[in-house]
């Protein structure tokens, strides 16, 4: 009942107008009862027993039912326009509230649930919630036609209003078992749903994975073990439907039959008249179908409350970042961002379970306009260096501040404007060239994209392609080589014109000396016409690109060990020069094994490759 309440709460006027419409057509019904069964004591009876018909008696009784006809109408008009206007409402909104809550939920509770689960819970969940408020109306209506039935009986005669205190609590006792009973099998659907979604959608996401390592029979019989589960669970709700549905159809049948044989032994007993009778048989007939209406609610209601909570659980999770209100001055040249002390762990995928330190005690600062390489192991935490920078996560303890101002007292359009972050594994949309670096942001013109595609490399390709910047690129960009969707997304990026550029292995899959071009451009400039250069901080692995690094941070297991130049570092750090000459032969065994393919456009493969972020 809360999730109702809440309803009614948010839709105040749209369910008072269905309500109205409802409680009409409940007031019609019953006058159309009675109506008829003036017409058959008063108008048919005398005809059959007189052999004519009185004409005025006649009409007027056909535009009284058809008056009555025509309210029925407006009633079941405003009834379902106004329920469904509601149900629909409800829907786009709380799809609108969960998925701003995902938005605003920082990514470690993102790691800690299905993508499966959150498209469940913003679609099917959302739609279950707010699935019995097409009926509801329908149903407040009937209770007050009930009432005024009930009424009706007792001005009547008092037997028959007993027989229907006898048929009503019954109707209402039956539907609450139904509800008790069906609740726990609609919960076991309604999470079996999100399973499925999330098998579902991680099998398509890794199918470059399953065709590679030949796993299309095991993940087609995992998907259909959990959807033969879902199944079994669909049945069984159907199964107590069928029980229960026959039951409650009979109920009202039953009552009709019980006013029938009471109310001929009260006529033959003179206390009421062959229209009185007509009258409440007649109502009794009617109101089997209204009463129903209650019926669909409650058991809709399991189902409501089982989508309800998982809802909940998105709306009420805790962990947002909230922004401060101050604001970094746009013009203000290359911004410089400072760790000061930094303590990181990623929280566990259980709450019982320990949290595991990745950061500790790391500070070190990227001047205005200089360029700064992050260099270290796998696991170091480079790439969480990279979150932290532009606020992906916040820090345990310690401060990370741009132009001196700690990242977490910034708003949050003052800190995407001046940062800008290119991860590892590039993300493009399934839109055209433009689309995809522009954004929708203002003020970026196809001279500023352009601009932009030719500091990243990028121009080239762009223009040979069908339709330029119009081209669409597909799902994740599969019509695109890997170190084309990398420089695309690297155009996005200085399409911005950020003051701080955080690349995080953002150039791996170009040809080197792509990516020296690349990086030398940056260092002069973060984006043609900008007027400035850009601070940047690169996770680096190539030696040019070290090199290329006014200064060199160097990790092990989440702490800086040694920084300086290149050179010094080489010469002065053995796990640095190790480091940095394996990753050098390494590269020379691969581009003699796989030569790179920048300017080829590759044909699609997959929906998309998830690669394991370096933290």
């Amino acid at each position: 009942m809360v999730v109702l309440g809440r309803a009614i709460r948010e839709q105040p006027r749209i369910f008072a107008v269905a309500v109205s419409g409802s409680v009409l057509f409940g007031l019609m019904v019953i006058g159309s009862a009675f109506v008829v069964g003036a017409v058959v004591g008063d108008v048919v009876v005398p005809a059959v027993e007189s052999g004519s018909v009185q004409t005025g008696l006649l009409a007027l009784a056909a535009v009284t039912l058809f008056g009555i006809s025509v309210l029925r109408v407006v009633g079941i008009f405003g009834r379902r326009l106004g329920a469904g206007y509601m149900q629909y409402r409800l829907q786009a909104a709380y799809r609108r509230r969960v998925t701003r809550r995902y938005l605003e939920l920082p990514l470690s509770w993102h790691h800690r649930n299905a993508t499966g689960t959150l498209l469940s819970n913003a679609n099917s969940d959302v739609e279950a919630a707010w699935y019995p408020i097409a009926p509801l109306p329908f149903a407040v209506g009937t209770l007050v036609m009930l009432v005024g039935a009930v009424v009706s009986l007792f001005v009547t005669d008092w037997a028959l209003a007993l027989v229907g205190l006898g048929v009503f609590p019954a109707l209402f006792a039956l539907n609450v078992v139904y509800s008790r009973r069906m609740a726990p099998r609609q919960a076991r659907a309604q999470r079996l749903r999100a399973e499925v979604s999330g098998i579902a959608h991680e099998s398509f996401d890794g199918a470059l994975v399953v065709k590679t390592m030949g796993r299309e029979a095991q993940e087609t019989d995992r998907f259909a073990a959990r959807a033969g589960e879902l199944r079994e669970a669909l049945v069984s709700v159907g199964r107590l439907r069928g029980v229960f549905d026959p039951m409650l159809e009979a109920l009202p049948s039953l009552g009709t039959l019980a006013v029938l044989v009471v109310g001929a032994f009260r006529l033959r007993q003179g206390a009421i008249s062959v229209a009185e009778l007509v009258s409440v048989a007649f109502l009794f007939t009617v109101l089997a179908f209204p009463v129903r209406a209650i019926g669909w609610v409650l058991a809709e209601l399991p189902r409501s409350v089982a989508g309800w909570d998982r809802v909940r659980r998105v709306l009420d999770a805790t962990g947002e970042m909230p922004y401060g209100d101050a604001v970094l001055d746009p013009a203000g040249g290359p911004a410089t961002l400072d760790f000061s002390d930094v303590h990181f762990s990623y929280e566990p995928a259980e709450a019982h379970l320990p949290g595991t330190e990745v950061l500790g005690e790391v500070t070190f600062a990227v001047p205005a306009g200089r360029t700064v390489a992050l260099v270290g192991p796998t696991g170091a935490g480079k790439s969480t260096i990279a979150s932290l920078a532009v606020r992906l996560v916040d820090p345990d303890s310690g401060t990370v501040g741009v132009d001196g101002v700690d990242v977490r007292r910034l708003t949050a359009a003052s800190l995407a404007g001046a940062a800008a972050l290119v991860a590892q594994v590039p993300f493009v949309f399934d839109d055209t060239v433009r689309a995809n670096i522009t954004l929708d942001r203002p003020g970026i013109g196809d001279d500023d994209v352009w601009a932009a595609l030719r500091l990243a490399e990028a121009d080239g390709f762009v223009a040979a392609l069908p339709d330029g910047l119009d081209t669409r690129v597909g799902e994740r960009g599969t019509s695109l080589s890997g170190g084309q969707r990398q420089r695309l997304t690297l155009a996005r990026a200085l399409a911005g014109r950020p003051r701080l550029l955080v690349l995080d292995d953002a150039t791996s899959a170009v040809d080197p000396r792509v990516e020296a071009a690349i990086l030398a451009g940056l260092r002069s400039s973060a984006g043609e016409g900008s007027g400035s250069a850009a601070s940047i901080l690169v996770v680096a692995y190539r030696r040019a690109t070290i090199a290329l690094a006014d200064e060199v941070i160097y990790l092990e297991q989440g702490r800086v060990v040694a920084r300086g130049t290149h050179v010094r570092l080489l010469a002065t750090v053995p796990g640095y020069a190790d480091l940095v000459t394996a990753y050098e032969q390494a590269e020379v065994e691969q581009t003699e094994q796989r030569p790179y393919d920048d300017e080829e456009v590759t044909p699609p493969l997959a929906s998309g490759l998830e690669i394991e972020v370096d933290r």
